[in-house]
């Protein structure tokens, strides 16, 4: 059964009736009669959809980004990539379910691609951690970024992560200092290296393996230094002003851009990227293969000016005078 969010509802009355009408169809075998009146449900059904995802608000994207039917990062490994080999393990403390990577092919090219993933059930979800990576997660995903740079391998990471896990555990293995490690490395890592957002950027979780030469994201994808609920609760002390969170947080994938923190928007299909998996695949592989193909033709040294300037020219600050007290 298609899952339909809150603003999806005129859809889903629309596809619920001309369900309706088509098992009256099959069990009394009329067919004339109410061939005319499901084609007008149809048309109504597309017209609705286009009116609803032609305008919708950041907290809408937000909602489609968390999708439970959305593509996840082992979806994109089995549809846009071939030959994939996953690594397991950091090699101090154990195998993190939640970044998931290894060598794999995209087109001719070889590469290594990692990133994190969530479950699809409740079982899944608690071994996959709800896609929030402990240490080992960061520091396996280092090791593979290392093993990439070793052997003259491009880097594609796929990002889908609500944030790294906030629990004491993770703080007795130091979350802070594996993320940060990782942002160290990757922007000094000779191999290019591409970000795509594919679902939720959550806070460093999503930073921990988001510096890159080219950063892409899925149209109703996000990318946000904390949650439109974690927000909520901080600055109007209520998780119900998410909403309005989120418009004030500028996280929506055209904000992104206009801002310059992404390079590219990668289009879904009307309704998001779960209503047509194989299109969603095809467009993003085609997006990566071409931007692949412009950063191999360019010098490393060269490429690392351009990374470093990157992050140097990002955050925006206005000078003036001092308030009285």
């Amino acid at each position: 059964m298609k899952n339909y969010l809150d603003f999806e509802k005129p859809i889903a009355e629309l596809q619920r009736k001309m369900d309706e009408l088509q098992r009256h169809r099959e069990a009394h075998g009329i067919e004339i009669s109410l061939d005319k009146e499901i084609r007008q449900i149809k048309k109504k059904i597309s017209e609705e959809r286009r009116r609803i995802f032609s305008d919708l608000t950041p907290w809408q994207r937000v909602q489609l980004a968390r999708h439970p039917k959305r593509p996840y990062t082992l979806d994109y490994i089995r549809t846009v990539f071939s030959d994939f080999a996953e690594l397991h393990g950091d090699r101090l403390y154990g195998n993190d379910q939640a970044m998931v990577g290894g060598f794999a092919k995209i087109g001719d090219q070889k590469v290594v691609v990692l990133g994190t993933q969530k479950g699809r059930d409740t079982k899944e979800n608690i071994r996959r951690n709800f896609g929030s990576a402990h240490p080992e997660g960061y520091r396996k995903a280092l090791r593979l970024m290392r093993l990439a740079d070793k052997f003259s391998l491009p880097i594609i990471t796929l990002i889908d992560t609500a944030g790294a896990y906030p629990g004491i555990a993770a703080e007795e293995r130091h979350i802070a200092e594996a993320i940060a490690v990782n942002l160290r490395e990757m922007i000094l890592m000779e191999v290019p290296i591409i970000a795509m957002v594919i679902g939720e950027g959550g806070s460093g979780g999503a930073l921990g393996v988001g510096v890159a030469d080219r950063v892409l994201i899925l149209e109703n994808a996000y990318y946000s230094v904390i949650s439109p609920e974690g927000c909520a609760a901080i600055l109007w002390k209520d998780r119900s002003a998410a909403p309005k969170a989120a418009e004030a947080l500028k996280i929506t994938a055209r904000d992104l851009l206009e801002l310059s923190l992404v390079d590219e928007i990668i289009p879904e299909p009307l309704g998001g990227a779960h209503n047509d998996v194989e299109v969603t695949a095809a467009t993003v592989k085609e997006r990566l293969l071409a931007n692949l193909k412009e950063l191999t033709a360019v010098g490393t040294k060269e490429r690392l000016e351009q990374r470093y300037r990157k992050y140097r020219a990002h955050g925006r600050f206005q000078e003036g005078q001092p308030v009285a007290a």
